[in-house]
C-alpha cells in the first residue's frame, strides 16, 4: 500500500483516508439517507433524530467539502437549503448495504433481537 496525500494530509493508504472521508456517527447516516431523494436540512434533522443543529451543520459542511453532497440554495424567503448526495457518494451506498448485512449477521449471533 502507498501512501496518500491529499488536502495536506498525509495517510498510510487508501483505506486510511477512505474512513477519514466516512468516520463518525452522522455521515454515513446523511449519506444513507440521500440516496435516493433530495431532503432539505430540516428533513435530514427529523430523520437523524437526537443531531444537534450544530453537528448536523459541521457534518453537512464536511460531506459538501469532500464531494460527497452538493447543497443547493434557492434566492427565496425564507431560505430554501436542499442537498443531494453526488456520485462519488452514491458510490458508498453498496458499502454500507454489506455493512448492514455484516452487522445484521453478527448481531443475530450474539442474539439480537430485530424490531
Amino acid at each position: 500500500m502507498s501512501k496518500i496525500t491529499c488536502k495536506g494530509k498525509e495517510y498510510n493508504c487508501a483505506f486510511e483516508y477512505t474512513l477519514e472521508l466516512i468516520s463518525g456517527k452522522w455521515k454515513g447516516l446523511v449519506l444513507w439517507h440521500l440516496q435516493d431523494k433530495t431532503l432539505r436540512y430540516g428533513e435530514i434533522k427529523k430523520v437523524l433524530g437526537n443531531i444537534t443543529q450544530k453537528m448536523l451543520t459541521q457534518t453537512l459542511r464536511t460531506l459538501e467539502e469532500d464531494q460527497l453532497i452538493t447543497r443547493k440554495v434557492y434566492p427565496v424567503v425564507p431560505p430554501k437549503v436542499e442537498y443531494t448526495i453526488t456520485d462519488r457518494g452514491l458510490k458508498l451506498i453498496p458499502i454500507f448495504e454489506q455493512l448492514i448485512e455484516w452487522g445484521s449477521d453478527v448481531a443475530t449471533l450474539e442474539g439480537a433481537e430485530f424490531q
